[in-house]
């Protein structure tokens, strides 16, 4: 489990209603049990007919609940005592009859009224046949529970059971917790910060077809982004292209160069707290691209190659006074010595260090072994970890330095 991981050990009320989607809540249950999450599982009668609560039960280890007045303890009352202790509340699938229920105040079953004695931010998956989702009392009854705080899982589009295509489908399961995540990062620890984090390798035109870059994936970036935001700060990812997908509750930047990663970042930064340089920005790129497809010819191609900006030692005149700095120097050979060098180089608060050529840590893998080397001499060497842990342990770091700074 990650060094900082936000399900864990949080109290999840899951509502399951009636709809035939009432299945893929499993799948929810699964993902929530494995991230550490305590499941309640609340089911309406007739969700029972679709899935049998075993299925949950089996997965969470807790029973499940269903009727009203359930005794939890000698004297506990099951909605009132599951509102309370509930640390959110996501109701998935969310019928039209459960948001219509829902928006106008109703307690009529286990779910609805849990929602109502809860102070838990409320998260509501939506799922029902193509049209229903686009009928104007059920708009009305999802904005209504907007305004009044709840976030909203928006439905999917494709086939539904009725053979219909529309937008009325559950969210996938790594949706819907993903959101949860973002609700539950809220007041985290870095929930005043402003961080930006740039990601994957730049691509610099050699011709429309061709281009020079690196084997980086973005993975490392992108785990940052997602730590950041899980801790609760406003995320901005300055992402080159990448596989991955842009993570949910994060402001997403899609750059293609070196030349625009500069100006994205300038931008950026202006009001940040921290900037994370993630990227594997190209050193160089072709001093001239070709404006047609190069043709084999058979003989040699040579490029002439020109230095590209150095953007990390660039933000050290463009920054505020408060900007934590952390970049990131992956090396073949001397990496400590070639690591401290871009550090001062640089003048940078924090530089993140890793041995491209070591087994399980360099472009592309999951996992990570670095050494973080501070401005004042410090050093932290840690052990093979996956991406998403070193990304935690280097926001550590910034706390770290900006509570120096003040004190």
């Amino acid at each position: 489990m990650a060094a900082y991981e936000v399900l864990s050990g949080k109290r999840v009320v899951l509502g399951v209603s009636a709809s035939i989607a009432a299945y893929k809540a499993v799948s929810v249950a699964s993902a929530l049990t494995q991230a550490g999450a305590l499941v309640d599982v609340v089911m309406t009668p007739e969700a029972q007919e679709l899935v049998r609560p075993l299925s949950f039960q089996a997965i969470t280890h807790r029973p499940v609940l269903s009727e009203m007045f359930h005794l939890l303890a000698e004297t506990d009352i099951g909605h009132v005592t599951l509102g309370h202790r509930a640390d959110v509340v996501v109701v998935a699938p969310a019928t039209a009859h459960t948001l219509a229920k829902l928006s106008l105040g109703l307690a009529d079953d286990l779910i609805t009224t849990t929602v109502l004695a809860t102070r838990a931010p409320l998260v509501l998956a939506p799922a029902m046949d193509a049209g229903m989702y686009d009928n104007s009392a059920v708009r009305e009854n999802v904005a209504r529970l907007r305004e009044r705080g709840a976030v909203v899982v928006e439905p999917e589009w494709g086939r539904m059971a009725s053979g219909l295509v529309g937008q009325g489908r559950l969210a996938e399961a790594p949706t819907i917790v993903e959101t949860l995540r973002v609700v539950l990062g809220r007041g985290g620890d870095l929930a005043d910060w402003r961080v930006v984090v740039t990601a994957g390798g730049t691509r610099e035109a050699i011709d429309p077809v061709r281009f020079v870059s690196n084997h980086s994936s973005g993975k490392m970036g992108y785990a940052v982004a997602v730590a950041a935001r899980d801790r609760g700060a406003e995320v901005v990812l300055i992402s080159a292209p990448s596989a991955l997908a842009p993570p949910l509750g994060v402001e997403s930047r899609p750059v293609v160069n070196a030349e625009e990663m500069h100006r994205a970042v300038a931008k950026a930064i202006d009001a940040a707290d921290l900037l994370v340089m993630a990227a594997a920005v190209a050193d160089y790129r072709p001093r001239q691209a070709a404006d047609r497809k190069i043709k084999k010819h058979g003989g040699e191609l040579l490029l002439r190659l020109v230095p590209t900006t150095d953007i990390l030692a660039d933000t050290a005149g463009m920054a505020n006074d408060c900007l934590i700095r952390v970049g990131f120097a992956a090396e073949t050979d001397e990496l400590i010595e070639h690591a401290r060098g871009k550090l001062e180089r640089k003048r940078l608060d924090l530089i993140v260090a890793n041995d491209i050529s070591e087994l399980e840590s360099g472009f592309g893998s999951d996992t990570n072994r670095v050494v973080l080397l501070d401005r004042t001499g410090g050093r932290r060497d840690l052990p093979l970890l996956p991406k998403p842990e070193v990304a935690h342990h280097i926001l550590d770091e910034a706390i770290r330095i900006q509570a120096e700074r003040i004190g």
